[in-house]
């Protein structure tokens, strides 16, 4: 297998049929991500952003090419992918350890001691053990998203993928899982593919920044390789002026030369 090419999306099209006619959501995309490769995708709103999440989660069918995952096609959902939405998505009447157990149990045929250790494991992995037996309810949302990391986790997936995973959250808490997202990735060599909105996050997060152009017919208008070293401190980069100018390449394509032509 080659790890160069672990995650391969190969000229896909995407077209919804809509009352109005065809919607072209998608058009000509080429990608590989590399394994223990983390890629953002970034662009503005409509730009097709997590179509091609989802089409990587198996949860769309592309209307033009394919798409391969350590060699094999991706032609539905799978345990191979571990998704994390901006909505957290947790069952409201299981605890934090069943909602991660219930996915561990789905894809494991251990015994149950085993899929309780695997359990324990993603949830201290997050550093949500003193909370194992709470209810989504008795959770502020960075734990709720918290969970959601250690579930998509626990199923032990080639490839994470996160679709804002914070978007929904206040600046601190969502500071605070950034960090946390770096400490977990860095441990676990994940290969990650995440949408987002929020420059500063995918400088700080990324190996590649995949910039999208403007919906319909969204392409990959460029791409910027993160080279700053990790591990990465967020005080430290704040003052890093290749961070800065990482920053400002990023938002150079998506407020002047996108904007530009959206006017």
């Amino acid at each position: 297998m080659d790890s160069d090419r672990y995650l391969c999306i190969e000229g896909i099209g995407m077209t919804f049929e809509t009352r109005k006619g065809d919607f072209v959501a998608l058009e000509r995309i080429d990608l590989t991500v590399k394994k223990g490769e983390f890629v953002s995708l970034i662009g503005h709103s409509g730009c097709g952003k997590s179509t091609l999440l989802n089409l990587v989660a198996g949860l769309l069918r592309p209307t033009e090419g394919g798409i391969l995952l350590a060699e094999r096609e991706i032609a539905g959902p799978g345990p191979d992918r571990g998704v994390v939405f901006q909505n957290h998505s947790l069952l409201p009447w299981l605890t934090c350890f069943d909602n991660v157990y219930l996915a561990v149990e789905r894809v494991f045929p251990e015994k149950k001691n085993l899929l309780k250790e695997r359990t324990h494991t993603a949830l201290a992995m997050v550093g949500l053990t003193h909370a194992e037996a709470k209810y989504p309810h008795e959770l502020s949302g960075g734990m709720k998203q918290r969970v959601g990391i250690a579930r998509a986790l626990a199923i032990e997936p080639k490839v994470l993928l996160l679709d804002e995973p914070f978007g929904a959250l206040d600046a601190l808490t969502r500071a605070n899982l950034q960090d946390e997202l770096m400490r977990i990735v860095g441990n676990t060599k994940a290969t990650v593919l995440m949408v987002t909105h929020d420059v500063d996050e995918a400088v700080l997060l990324s190996d590649r920044i995949v910039m999208m152009t403007n919906g319909p017919a969204a392409r990959i208008g460029g791409m910027v390789e993160v080279d700053l070293p990790r591990p990465r401190e967020r005080l430290a980069l704040a003052g890093s002026r290749r961070y800065m100018e990482l920053r400002t390449t990023v938002m150079d394509f998506l407020y002047r030369k996108q904007l530009k032509q959206a006017a």
